[in-house]
């Protein structure tokens, strides 16, 4: 039986507005600082530094080694150790879920990256951390990484950079997590202790477990602009304190006003500024 309906005419082809629409849709970008709309490859080829209000987004751990080594080129050690669940611990999730889930987004066994490569020429070693994976945190995995790297840099007399962009300590697994920030510092004594420099590089977010231990611990300590720094978030502290915390609190530059930072260096300007510092250090 014939169909009593039937479409005679083709739909409408799109307007002039609507192909604009989906061309260029996924090109553009909203800065979460000053929220101007951002051409995507001009935000990349400005090391991701909003031109208009300089706003430093949050980049990968191989971004990082990428903008940082000479040419880019680098190796990476330690990369095949795998968290377990010691705790059995669920939340929204069971944890090995969790983990399954951002081994996948970011391809990578945890939440930090050990490479060696050159930094203006001299031997270099930076662990950088990715906060994709699981928001930075560190659990056993990362506390043994920092750590092999640390005691490698001491083996090899390498200098080392460790990036910090962290939510601290993994809940996910207690007393294991909260045991590495002794770990890392120990190691880092060692290292003090064979007068090998350790500049300690602080992104947004280091919070947490990572700031109270290694992170504040550098012959050098730096931090780009408006990175946010603390233990607790702001919120605790007003709820604790009683009081209404001052503006700024907790950024790169309310920090560096108060003695906690060396130095606060625009993204565009730390590749020459650690070479710099190396050179100062080891000369």
């Amino acid at each position: 039986m014939a169909s009593w309906f039937k479409k005679q005419q083709q739909p409408l082809p799109a307007s002039r507005d609507e192909e604009k629409k989906i061309h260029t849709e996924g090109l553009f970008t909203k800065c979460e600082g000053c929220r101007t709309i951002i051409w995507k490859k001009d935000l990349e080829a400005n090391e991701k530094v909003c031109p208009k209000c300089n706003y430093h987004a949050k980049i990968g751990a191989r971004d990082r080694l990428r903008l940082l080594f000479d040419d880019g080129v680098y190796e990476v050690y330690d990369h095949n150790l795998v968290s377990t669940d010691p705790l059995h611990f669920i939340d929204r999730q069971p944890y090995l879920k969790k983990l399954a889930d951002a081994r996948s987004a970011t391809r990578l066994n945890d939440a930090v990256i050990n490479a060696i490569g050159k930094l203006g020429g001299r031997p270099s070693l930076i662990s950088a951390m990715e906060y994709g994976f699981i928001g930075g945190s560190m659990g056993a995995v990362m506390g043994e990484m920092l750590t092999l790297a640390i005691e490698r840099a001491a083996r090899e007399k390498l200098p080392i950079i460790i990036v910090s962009a962290s939510g601290g300590a993994r809940m996910h697994e207690g007393t294991f997590s909260l045991m590495q920030m002794a770990k890392i510092s120990a190691a880092l004594a060692v290292l003090d202790d064979a007068r090998i420099p350790f500049i300690s590089l602080l992104t947004d977010p280091t919070t947490g477990g990572v700031t109270a231990s290694f992170a504040m611990l550098g012959d050098l300590i730096i931090a780009e602009p408006g990175a946010l720094i603390g233990f607790a978030g702001p919120r605790v502290i007003e709820q604790t304190i009683r009081q209404k915390l001052p503006s700024g609190f907790q950024r790169s530059e309310f920090l560096l006003e108060h003695g906690m930072l060396d130095a606060i260096v625009d993204r565009r300007d730390l590749r020459e500024y650690l070479i710099d510092s190396l050179n100062f250090f080891l000369s």
